[in-house]
């Protein structure tokens, strides 16, 4: 099994194989949590219109997401893993557009298959990807607003790689790297109350979570499912 580290928009566009798209803080730590509260999918979309305009037209419960951090107008929920963390999501349709994680699932064309990747299901995700067996895994960590590198995401991806490799890395050091991090400074910043300090204590779990998520391209949509043993 080959394997591939990526990183940003351009990553993604370039992404072949089967690949797994990193959004830890906060995308992919809200929709594990959103699964975890019973959530059925979740429609990604790039553009929070499109995900306005859909539900509109009578799809989905729920939209959440983000623009700059912050919860766009007409939205349920931000983008935020502690925001919903006490939401019962049983049953519900959700529908999440952010901009880097659900940016770089559009734009990974090129994929054969697509996960969505972040700490709290990384083992459930390498343990899916395995039982499928690729020739070549893609990882893409797609870091702030999908132009800018971010330590929590680049850290995700080495991480993933190493214990696809059957390696064990040590979290809490991984953990010490992204803490000092510029990214996760704002959570900490009582002026950018969008961000919760909370987030950050959730997205840095590894392996809370004992199944993957994976897309499917459905009549035009990107739908993720949780994918369990």
């Amino acid at each position: 099994m080959e394997i591939s580290l990526g990183s940003l928009k351009r990553g993604a566009e370039e992404a072949q194989g089967t690949t797994i798209i990193i959004d830890v803080f906060r995308a992919f730590t809200t929709a594990a949590i959103a699964f975890d509260r019973g959530a059925k999918e979740i429609v990604l979309f790039a553009d929070p219109n499109d995900a306005l305009d859909l539900h509109r037209k009578g799809v989905g419960d729920y939209l959440m997401g983000e623009v700059s951090g912050k919860k766009p107008d007409g939205f349920h929920f931000g983008n935020s893993p502690h925001e919903i963390s006490d939401v019962d999501m049983t049953g519900k349709t959700l529908i999440q557009s952010t901009r880097a994680g659900t940016v770089g699932v559009e734009a990974a064309t090129n994929a054969a298959e697509v996960f969505l990747g972040s700490f709290v299901v990384a083992q459930a995700t390498v343990d899916a990807i395995r039982k499928e067996s690729p020739s070549l895994v893609s990882i893409i960590a797609m870091g702030d607003q999908g132009v800018v590198r971010a330590d929590e995401d680049e850290q995700c991806g080495i991480y993933l790689r190493n214990i696809m490799e059957e390696r064990k890395p040590d979290f809490n050091a991984v953990k010490s790297l992204i803490m000092t991090g510029g990214a996760t400074q704002k959570f900490f910043d009582p002026e950018q109350p969008q961000y919760h300090p909370e987030d950050v204590t959730l997205a840095l779990q590894a392996d809370r979570y004992s199944f993957a998520m994976k897309i499917s391209r459905e009549d035009g949509l990107l739908v993720a499912r949780k994918q369990s043993d």
